[in-house]
C-alpha cells in the first residue's frame, strides 16, 4: 500500500499520465515534471534519503550503504545524487557495447526480446553494500538483472528503489532483496 504522506502527495500531483504511451491501452506515468520542478527534486531526493537512513541503513551489516547502483538511463537521474549525499560510490549499469574496459554482463527479457546490461568489472568490490535506483520497475528484468550483476562482483543488494511501481505486475517478486517505491499503481 503506497504511503499517502504529503511528499508523496506532491510528488504525484507533478507526475503527468500519458495515455496509450507507448503503445495503445499503456497509461505512462511521466516523472520527468519533477525534475522540471527545483522543490520537487529536492522534495524526490530528500523523500529517498529519509527511507535509507531511517529503513535500509540501518540493517546493513556495516551501517552504511557503499555504492548505488543506477540503471540506464533514469537511474542516472537519481544514483549520483543519492550516492554523494550517502557518501557513496556511483555505477551505472548499461546496456552492452556502452562502456569501456572489462565488462561482466547480465540478459533479461523485454518485451520484445532479450536484451543485455553490462557493469564495469571493477565497479564493486566484494562484501560492499549495494542499492539499485531506478525509476520505474515493471516486469522486474532490468533489476534482477543489475542484481545479479551485483552478485557477480560477490556483493550484495540490501534494496531496491523506484519512484513508480507497476504493482499488478509484481515485478517486485523476482528481486532477491526488498523493495521501496515511491508510488504504486495497482492497474
Amino acid at each position: 500500500m503506497e504511503t499517502s504522506t504529503p511528499d508523496v502527495q506532491f510528488l504525484r500531483s507533478l507526475m503527468k499520465a500519458h495515455p496509450d504511451f507507448p503503445k495503445k491501452g499503456i497509461v505512462f506515468l511521466d516523472i520527468f515534471p519533477i525534475f522540471r520542478d527545483p522543490l520537487g527534486s529536492e522534495t524526490l531526493i530528500t523523500h529517498l534519503l529519509f527511507h535509507l537512513t531511517s529503513v535500509t541503513i540501518p540493517r546493513t551489516p556495516n551501517k552504511k550503504i557503499d555504492v548505488v547502483v543506477g540503471l540506464d538511463a533514469r537511474g542516472f537521474l537519481l544514483g549520483p545524487i543519492i550516492a554523494l549525499r550517502l557518501g557513496a560510490a556511483f555505477v551505472p549499469v548499461r546496456k552492452r557495447g556502452k562502456l569501456p574496459g572489462k565488462c561482466i554482463q547480465a540478459t533479461y527479457e523485454k518485451e520484445y526480446g532479450p536484451d543485455i546490461f553490462e557493469m564495469q568489472s571493477d565497479a564493486i568490490q566484494p562484501g560492499q553494500n549495494v542499492i539499485v535506483v531506478d525509476d520505474l520497475i515493471a516486469t522486474g528484468g532490468s533489476a534482477k538483472a543489475a542484481g545479479e550483476l551485483v552478485a557477480q562482483l560477490g556483493s550484495k543488494v540490501v534494496e531496491y528503489l523506484f519512484i513508480v511501481e507497476l504493482a499488478f505486475l509484481k515485478g517486485v517478486e523476482k528481486l532477491d532483496a526488498p523493495a521501496y517505491s515511491i508510488v504504486k499503481e495497482n492497474d
